[in-house]
């Protein structure tokens, strides 16, 4: 199945290439339970306190994935103003507000950094939302993703948005992750390193971690590196709490993926949504969101394009 046939969710991408740079929204029309797990030192996020299972709010409504930096955060504005049009949101009396939470990637030194996601583009987001498979690559959120960027763009590689899913019986479980990394990202079906950081003879990769343990630090404009980014859903039925051990559990899909994980300059975050159509074990259901994150890491990359000067492994001769 494709994460996009998951009960309850609806997604969506807008981008502008020119940037380049995008969103990604998945709507929640009848709201879901929701979790988050930030695990990256240097986040950018909206609405991830009233996660907090101690918090009034129980239900949200949509969860964003954008480019531009902290810029990229006014994409909520466009996603709000759509969702109250629609009549969804917490009501309130005089209106509904929704409940939109949502998490940025850092891609302002691909392209004009001048070209971010806004209010218009968020609502078009939400416009382009849609039940079916989710188009995969350099679109949304994963227009101006790139990893492999330690030495420094001209040795990154294009990656971009993946998602991956399974269903076993009723229980759907899918990922859908925007993958900015430092490093490097492995297949953990092969072991094989995927895409990253290019060699300085521009054949063949170098491995990132190795080369950090060798210089004992980091070199090059580390804050091109930041973030991946992503949203496991399910159409199971879970708590706030539930949502939240769920969303920690995924993260396992970086850990066997990205090379690091959770570094000190990424932001790499985990947003989980339980739509709450059948009843289901958590610990099954984070084994699955597990591995619908590493798959969709893995085919964020494969499934990018050149943009910009950067090459994406499709294009790579050499590559597998």
């Amino acid at each position: 199945m494709d994460f996009g046939e998951i009960d309850g969710i609806l997604v969506g991408h807008a981008q502008n290439l020119e940037g380049p740079t995008g969103v990604t929204v998945v709507l929640c029309p009848e709201g879901a339970s929701a979790g988050v797990d930030v695990r990256g030192g240097a986040p950018g996020t909206r609405e991830t306190d009233l996660l907090d299972p101690s918090n009034l709010v129980e239900r949200v409504h949509a969860v964003f994935l954008a480019g531009g930096s902290a810029f990229g955060l006014d994409a909520a504005a466009g996603i709000m103003a759509f969702l109250e049009g629609h009549g969804v949101g917490f009501d309130v009396g005089v209106t509904r507000v929704p409940v939109v939470c949502g998490a940025v990637l850092f891609d302002l030194l691909l392209g004009d950094h001048r070209i971010r996601p806004d209010r218009d583009m968020g609502y078009r987001a939400c416009e382009a939302a849609a039940r079916g498979p989710v188009p995969q690559g350099s679109v949304g959120a994963g227009a101006g993703a790139t990893i492999g960027k330690i030495r420094g763009m001209e040795r990154a590689v294009k990656s971009g948005i993946g998602s991956g899913a399974c269903r076993g019986g009723d229980l759907q479980v899918g990922a859908l992750v925007a993958v900015n990394a430092l490093g490097d990202v492995v297949d953990p079906a092969s072991g094989r390193r995927v895409g990253g950081l290019r060699r300085e003879d521009g054949v063949g990769w170098e491995d990132t971690e190795e080369l950090m343990i060798a210089s004992g630090a980091p070199t090059g404009n580390l804050f091109g590196g930041n973030t991946t980014i992503g949203v496991v859903a399910t159409n199971a039925r879970f708590s706030k709490a539930q949502a939240r051990k769920l969303a920690s559990m995924a993260h396992d899909g970086y850990a066997r993926t990205l090379r690091p994980a959770s570094a000190m300059v990424d932001g790499d975050t985990i947003f989980a949504l339980a739509t709450g159509r059948v009843e289901a074990d958590l610990t099954t259901v984070g084994i699955l969101a597990a591995r619908a994150v590493a798959q969709a890491v893995v085919r964020a990359v494969r499934s990018a394009t050149s943009m910009a000067g950067v090459p994406a492994v499709r294009d790579l001769p050499w590559a597998e």
